[in-house]
Formats: C-alpha cells, structure tokens, sequence
C-alpha cells in the first residue's frame, strides 16, 4: 500500500470509533463530503466494505473491525511518539500518580525520588501507599509498584529494586516463653502477627520455600494491621511473632532486639518492580521518572 494511504486509514480509524461522519469530519478538519469520498476510494482500492451505513447510523463491518483493532494501536503509538519529540523542546512537567506498598515506598521510592525532584521542579510525585494490590488503570494511576511475580499480565514492568526475602522475627524474651519454630506448619502453635490485605477480604498466608518445596501457612495471632511497620513494631513490642522484609528488621536483628527464625525457609524473590500499562507513555516527565527509578545492579 502507498505512504499516502495511511491519512486514508487515519480517516477509516476516527469514522469508526465516532460511529459518525459529522464527528470524525470535524475532528479531522475535513467536510463530511471529503471524508465520504475518502472512505470510499479506499474500500474500492482493497476491494472491500469497510463501514456500514445507513441514514442513522455508521458501524465497522467484520473486516473494518478487524482493521480498527490490529492498524488502530500502531497510529496511537506513531501520534504518542511524535508528541514525545515535541516534548524535547519543553521543560517537563505534570503530576504522576503511583501506588504502592508502604515497604517499597520507604526504602526504594522516597530515596531515589529525593534525588530527582530537585532537579525536576515542574514535576509532582503523588505517592499512595496501598497494600490492596490496586487496580492502576480503573483507579487512574499512572503507575504502580509490586514484587516483580506479582505484576499482572499485559503490564510493562521495570525494575526498581534488588531480590530480597522475608523474615521471620519475634523478641527474645517471646522465645524465652515459647519455643521457637522449626519449620513452618509449627507457626500454628505461635502467636503471629498477621497482615490485611482488603484485595482478598483476608490475612495474607505468610509464603515459604526450601528446595523445591513451597508453603503456604495460615497464621492465627491477637493483632492485625495493613501496614507492615506497624506489624515490626508490635513484634518489638514482644507481641508475637511478625513476618516482614529482612531489610526492615536487620538492624534490630543485629542488635539483638529481635531474633531470626526459620531463615532456612526464607529466601530471596524478585524485587520491586514499577509496573504500567502496555500503551507508549507520551510524558516526558513520567518517562525520566522511569529512569530514575530503574534498578542498576
């Protein structure tokens, strides 16, 4: 087909999805009449009907539908990339909404984030710590962040973090009162700290692995939080046992503040990875954002 033909499917793609000449022609910038025509001439040339009329309505045929949903994506990226070299001459700018678990957050968002914004004052941060495993495209996020095996199919997914595992954690003078576990149906018998996910409607089974063993074991305890620094406080406090990122609790650990068991069947999984969807991003702004937050081993 010529160059010239794509104005022509240009013009098939905007009649289609308005489902009306009047509107795709003042869109376009052409008379309805010179649109008509130019449907035409192009279903002549491929020997085919591409849209239905009649006095009320216009629709896609079989094949104008198939049309509209193989040729339509790849004009979007052409007009989001051409509007990405025109945003090269301008300051970037914009506000960038993300979601994200409150872990991410603190030790991989708000560090790198502290060194981009400065440089970037025209560009605004929204962050929301959520740990509901959101839905960013119904709640109209721009982004999301997750563990890399929990980024939903059909996501573009970047890296922004290393692998890392979980641990789990409870004060001496807790053990001195209980045994601790040796493996993990054992946690059945502790008082554990468990973490709300309203996702699920449920506590999220604390997850583990050894060999090419997994678990998944359903903990019983007197707390509950949705947040997971509320559950390494508590169990600092000495209030059962808590299941959070070894990061999170090392320092105490090394202090001895806080004693590590069942690290055998802990350990590291994919890190965190910011996750959008899988359409070309056209700002400027949300695309340096993606590279200051991407992982460099």
């Amino acid at each position: 087909m010529a160059r010239t033909d794509l104005s022509d499917l240009q013009a098939l793609l905007a009649v289609a999805r308005d489902r009306s000449f009047t509107k795709a022609a003042g869109k376009l910038g052409v008379s309805q009449s010179a649109l008509s025509h130019t449907i035409r001439a192009l279903e002549t040339r491929l020997g085919i009907r591409l849209l239905t009329r009649t006095t009320r309505s216009v629709s896609p045929t079989e094949a104008g539908e198939r049309l509209l949903l193989n040729v339509g994506p790849h004009f979007e990226e052409i007009t989001a990339q051409l509007a990405a070299l025109g945003e090269l001459r301008e300051k970037p700018a914009g506000t960038i909404r993300i979601t994200s678990a409150g872990h991410a957050a603190d030790t991989i968002l708000w560090p790198k984030l502290s060194k981009f914004l400065p440089r970037y004052p025209d560009i605004k941060v929204q962050i929301i710590v959520d740990y509901g495993l959101t839905d960013i495209v119904a709640q109209r996020y721009d982004a999301g962040v997750r563990l890399g095996e929990q980024v939903a199919k059909g996501m573009i997914a970047v890296r922004i973090g290393p692998d890392f595992g979980m641990a789990v954690v409870g004060t001496p003078a807790y053990f001195a009162k209980r045994p601790a576990p040796k493996k993990p149906q054992d946690l059945t018998g502790h008082n554990c700290i468990n973490l709300w996910l309203p996702t699920y409607g449920a506590p999220l089974a604390w997850e583990f692995e050894k060999g090419k063993r997994e678990l998944k074991v359903r903990v019983e305890g007197q707390l509950m939080f949705n947040d997971g620094t509320r559950i390494l406080d508590a169990a600092l406090a000495g209030f059962g046992l808590g299941y959070v990122p070894e990061d999170a609790a090392q320092a105490h650990i090394a202090k001895g503040r806080l004693k590590r068991v069942l690290e055998d069947w802990c350990p590291p999984f994919p890190g965190y990875h910011l996750y959008y969807p899988n359409r070309r991003q056209s700002s400027r702004a949300f695309a340096l954002l993606v590279e200051a937050l991407r992982y460099r081993a």
